[in-house]
């Protein structure tokens, strides 16, 4: 953190800005997303195998459940339930993930899903594995603040001129 105004400091490798809003680090990638340097295309390759071998090993992980509930012969119908409840779920958290890339999520609707989204984990993976196929996931996101961040402390750095006071009133 920096003393003096107890923001974080610029990562190693990315150029510190002069004033104003700093950007917010992502998971993996640091500031690097900013202007594509420090090795964002190496990780963004490997973000992306890493995230598809993890839904593989996820999915790997499923089928030893799937073949334990054959084992334990409970019947078609728990096992076409359960199924049908892991692919729902993968779904639904596919869905959510992709969309929170896009927008805040909401913290309320984030804590009241939170055990739909640990079932459907294999969902996030791919919707995290299809994002950084397209960009950092959360870069547009955050791009966008950044941006929006950067263009208010413009205006409110940007000198008037003249004197307000003296300014002539309309009639």
């Amino acid at each position: 953190m920096s003393d003096d105004n107890g923001t974080p400091e610029a990562a190693a490798g990315t150029p510190a800005p002069t004033g104003g809003p700093r950007p917010e680090p992502l998971r993996f990638f640091g500031t690097t997303w900013v202007d594509h340097t420090g090795g964002y295309a190496p990780r963004r390759a490997g973000v992306a195998a890493g995230s598809l071998v993890a839904a593989a090993a996820a999915c790997f992980v499923l089928r030893f459940a799937y073949q334990g509930l054959q084992i334990a012969n409970s019947g078609a119908f728990v096992t076409l339930l359960v199924v049908v409840m892991f692919a729902v779920c993968s779904a639904l958290a596919f869905r959510h993930t992709w969309d929170g890339f896009t927008k805040r999520p909401d913290p309320d609707r984030q804590a009241s899903l939170r055990g739909l989204l640990a079932i459907g984990f294999v969902g996030s993976l791919l919707a995290y594995f299809f994002r950084s196929l397209i960009e950092a996931p959360g870069e547009k996101l955050h791009r966008s603040e950044y941006e929006q961040a950067r263009e208010q402390y413009a205006r409110r750095t940007t000198r008037r001129t003249g004197n307000p006071s003296k300014k002539r009133r309309r009639s």
